[in-house]
């Protein structure tokens, strides 16, 4: 390590230690209990003197978790027009004012509305963590962005408010909220979670029992996976560990691209690892031929790729395969992901060789190949 490189990691360290501590409650469904957890703990560090404050939170109506809220301080809420309507967001000045040691802040997944300081909630637990200020926070697993196909096959429902993974990277503490299948539907048909009139609605949807259990599992194994990688990293942290580098393959598509990006990250985080996603711009994808629509799928992909911390290459070549193959040398690619295949009728015996070269050059630079559903 040279001068240079000592002095930013003193400076790092340093940076790190100013930095305030990051806690998130993750459960698998609305209404397992992250909000009352949050709450409960505010209580104990109360009493045990800490200076904490709740910046903001969300209760549902739920009549366990507001009676939580007593005894302790809230930081008002700003208030905002927006479109005809009033409207209530987090104050984020008003918290680094005050400046607590810890605050509570709910739906870390939230869009803030139009105008505001950042663009999404978690940005702004992001800028309290710079100021010093410890947050606690909670999220669903179908916010997590790379999770996102997985949650749609379970549920049949996209979400829309996401966070990438890079959010769950930055806590320095991961707890799962847990309850059994028949806790969480005992709870909604008590009226705990929905009002009587949406109850009957979740259980036909959402909250069918075989969407509990997928989801549990699946927010299970997050947690594990999120301790396990921070167990991993603090071991092997400033030792020069070889560790194994994925690429996705991408095209302009609109839907497919999206799914091996985030199965590659998937990927990439099991295996401690960083990942590319390629692109290769033929000549009739050139800038003057692509269409207006797979431009904007391919910004789409680009900004996707990014969020889940993967770097973004874009090569024009008339060679797929060579370009491929040249990245994997280039950059010690040890996997490459791409999607199914598409043989047609006409192109099939082209395609079909196009393929078997991939696959034999990828054999000769020993680089393993997978083919994403």
């Amino acid at each position: 390590m040279n001068k240079e490189q000592n002095a930013q990691h003193f400076l790092d360290m340093i940076r790190q230690s100013r930095r305030g501590k990051f806690k998130i409650y993750i459960g698998m469904i609305a209404g397992v209990g992250k909000t009352y957890r949050m709450l409960q703990e505010a209580h104990e560090l109360l009493k045990n003197g800490v200076d904490v404050q709740i910046g903001y939170i969300e209760t549902h109506g739920r009549a366990e978790t507001e009676a939580q809220l007593k005894g302790l301080p809230i930081i008002p809420r700003r208030k905002i027009f927006y479109k005809g309507k009033e409207l209530e967001e987090m104050d984020l000045q008003a918290i680094i004012q005050r400046h607590p040691e810890v605050v509570i802040v709910d739906e870390l997944a939230h869009t803030n509305v139009e105008g505001s300081i950042h663009e999404k909630r978690w940005q702004d637990v992001f800028a309290l963590l710079d100021e010093g200020i410890s947050v606690i926070s909670a999220v669903n697993i179908q916010h997590i962005e790379s999770l996102n196909e997985e949650v749609q096959d379970i549920a049949g429902i996209e979400v829309r408010e996401r966070i990438p993974d890079s959010v769950l990277e930055q806590a320095d503490e991961v707890v799962n909220i847990d309850l059994t299948a028949e806790e969480l539907v005992s709870r909604l048909k008590a009226g705990k979670i929905y009002r009587p009139e949406k109850i009957q609605v979740a259980l036909d949807n959402f909250f069918k029992a075989e969407n509990i259990l997928q989801l549990r599992e699946l927010a299970l194994k997050e947690v594990a996976l999120r301790v396990e990688k921070k167990v991993e990293n603090e071991v092997i942290e400033n030792v020069g560990v070889r560790r194994e580098r994925f690429m996705a393959c991408i095209s302009s598509n609109e839907k497919t691209p999206r799914k091996i990006i985030r199965k590659v990250a998937r990927l990439a985080t099991r295996y401690n690892s960083k990942f590319i996603v390629l692109y290769v711009q033929t000549p009739r994808e050139s800038n003057d031929r692509i269409s207006l629509a797979n431009q904007r799928y391919l910004i789409n992909h680009f900004k996707l790729a990014s969020e889940l911390k993967g770097e973004v290459l874009q090569i024009q070549s008339d060679n797929i395969i060579e370009t491929i193959a040249k990245v994997c040398k280039d950059r010690q690619i040890g996997t490459v992901c791409i999607g199914k295949p598409s043989f047609g009728k006409w192109p099939y015996i082209m395609a079909a060789a196009r393929y078997r070269k991939l696959v034999n050059d990828l054999s000769l630079l020993n680089v393993d190949l997978i083919v994403m559903a």
